[in-house]
């Protein structure tokens, strides 16, 4: 089997779910499926010297030569929406005339960045069929749902230019996929109301890799002395961005207000637009609660959420629906509860619910989060320690074999 992926971003280019779809290409290389991927040449977070040598490579084999990397020339992506915007429609462009004329493609599979990659893809899938004469197939990797997404984040609004044109697009790309592949049920359930077919649709879970990702003692774990904690406290442990959708301040504002329990200790890894503002919040109301560091990288994952007596997720009111948090069943296969500032409706809540990993309380709402933290604190108190089982549900419904299966069942289906 063959198949084209249009990609918007590929390494050394890092990106939320680049490690996913890794976990996929070297499925394919075990499965004899081969795999051909037409991107730009890389921008995203990287030097001008990477960007200088990856203009001399602008084709690359890997997995054994299962997968073909072809890139072409493209502005650098920046921080100007306008010019961001500009990359895309000429990625688009370069997209649709090179995926035209690709031989012997039996599936175009495309993920959902830019907003613009489905519809581009459908185009270009439905070209190659009438070119060979024969169906090839459309599978769509749907992470984020434009123009939902714009709107949880306040970015536009309903009825807005900007929206419609949004609606047309996601329209056109949901009618000509022949199946979409979403993480989570409240998204399947998104699409079916705006009229997708649930036989189209598939639900695999976004996974981590269990081998990779696991408890470890915090007698072992390195974080403790590399950032003098004290490690027969409470501790409470945040990761992630201070950004728009994140809602990451309450978890400030809770340690602000938890600072008379001594023995409760807050660990933060930080980063996104706002984590500045964070650090300065720390340093102006002098919480000595609070540790306060930059994201650590991947390979400390275990580390960082085993560290925690508990893990805060957070979001914005209105802002869960969009999607399922990948950092939970990190912090589940740690065996660390949770605690979700959270949308009470949303699949986060229903995962904390069904694996009895933890509690989700109202998003934004302060003396909900303080309770919940406090009513684990004593327990903690009593002797109650961690002894969760939710690494087995992480190990049944999003480890990496399991869910790289079901995707290439999906697409090696003819159905």
């Amino acid at each position: 089997m063959n198949i084209l992926r249009l990609n918007a971003y590929f390494a050394p280019e890092i990106t939320a779910g680049s490690h996913l779809m890794n976990d996929i290409y070297e499925g394919f290389s075990k499965r004899n499926i081969r795999c051909k991927i037409i991107t730009p040449e890389p921008t995203r977070g990287i030097s001008n010297e990477v960007r200088k040598e990856y203009k001399a490579k602008r084709k690359e084999k890997l997995f054994g030569d299962y997968i073909e990397v072809e890139r072409f020339p493209m502005i650098n992506e920046g921080s100007n929406p306008i010019q961001r915007a500009l990359r895309y429609m000429l990625c688009s462009v370069f997209h649709y005339y090179r995926g035209i004329r690709e031989k012997d493609v039996d599936v175009i599979f495309s993920g959902s960045t830019p907003p613009t990659n489905g519809a581009i893809s459908a185009l270009v899938a439905r070209k190659l069929s009438r070119k060979y004469k024969r169906k090839v197939r459309f599978v769509y990797e749907l992470q984020d749902i434009f123009p939902d997404s714009l709107v949880n984040a306040k970015l536009t609004h309903e009825g807005s230019i900007i929206w419609h044109i949004g609606r047309k697009i996601e329209q056109y790309t949901y009618s000509n996929a022949d199946k979409i592949v979403v993480p989570t049920e409240s998204m399947r359930t998104n699409i079916i109301e705006k009229g997708v077919k649930a036989e189209k649709i598939e639900v695999i879970s976004n996974w981590i890799d269990t081998t990779q990702i696991k408890p470890i003692d915090r007698d072992n774990n390195s974080i403790v002395s590399e950032y003098k904690i004290n490690p027969s406290k409470f501790i409470v442990v945040y990761a992630g961005n201070f950004g728009v959708a994140q809602g990451a301040d309450i978890v400030l504002k809770v340690a602000e207000n938890l600072q008379s329990y001594k023995e409760i200790q807050f660990v933060i890894f930080g980063g996104g637009s706002y984590y500045e503002d964070a650090k300065k919040f720390v340093e102006d109301k002098k919480l000595k609660n609070v540790i306060i560091n930059g994201l650590l990288t991947q390979e400390r994952v275990s580390e960082v959420y085993s560290l925690g007596d508990i893990a805060l997720i957070t979001c914005k009111t209105g802002t869960g629906n969009a999607g399922m948090p990948s950092k939970t069943w990190s912090i589940m296969a740690c065996n660390t509860p949770i605690i979700a500032s959270f949308d009470t409706n949303s699949e986060l809540a229903h995962v904390l619910e069904k694996s009895e990993s933890g509690k989700c309380v109202e998003p934004e709402n302060i003396s909900q989060l303080i309770k919940a933290i406090l009513e684990c604190y004593s327990r903690w108190e009593n002797g109650e320690r961690k002894s969760l089982s939710s690494r087995k549900f992480v190990e049944k419904y999003a480890s990496k074999d399991v869910c790289v299966s079901q995707y290439i069942n999906v697409l090696t289906s003819e159905v």
